[in-house]
């Protein structure tokens, strides 16, 4: 397995009430011990990310953190894979003239990746 991934995601955003991108160019930089990559996130922005992936045969479980996001500077993550598709839990915050509210929903997705078994 090459150490690099180049990758386009394409993703859902279910429960949120804010448009979001759905195409998502990543780089990963992939080791036993960690991962670390660069993609365009859902606000169209460039994040960062840095963390661990276990793998139990298809099935894979990616923890860690991301920055470059408008309502945390720090986000941490975790996300499901299934050979190409993945699932997560995210936030949205919800800014209302007179508070903010932050909800839970789920992102969906594929991603194919070139450099990756």
């Amino acid at each position: 397995m090459s150490n690099l991934t180049l990758a386009l995601g394409l993703s859902m955003h279910l429960g949120f009430e804010g448009d979001y991108n759905q195409f998502h160019p990543h780089v990963r930089w992939q080791e036993p011990a960690y991962m670390a990559g660069v993609f365009l996130n859902s606000e169209n922005d460039i994040s960062a990310y840095v963390g661990q992936e276990y793998m139990f045969n298809d099935f894979g479980l990616e923890l860690g953190v991301a920055v470059g996001y408008s309502d945390f500077p720090i986000k941490p993550f975790v996300r499901g894979t299934y050979k190409n598709f993945f699932i997560a839990p995210a936030i949205e915050t919800i800014v209302y003239s007179d508070h903010e509210e932050v909800k839970p929903g789920i992102v969906i997705g594929f991603e194919y990746g070139l450099g990756k078994d």
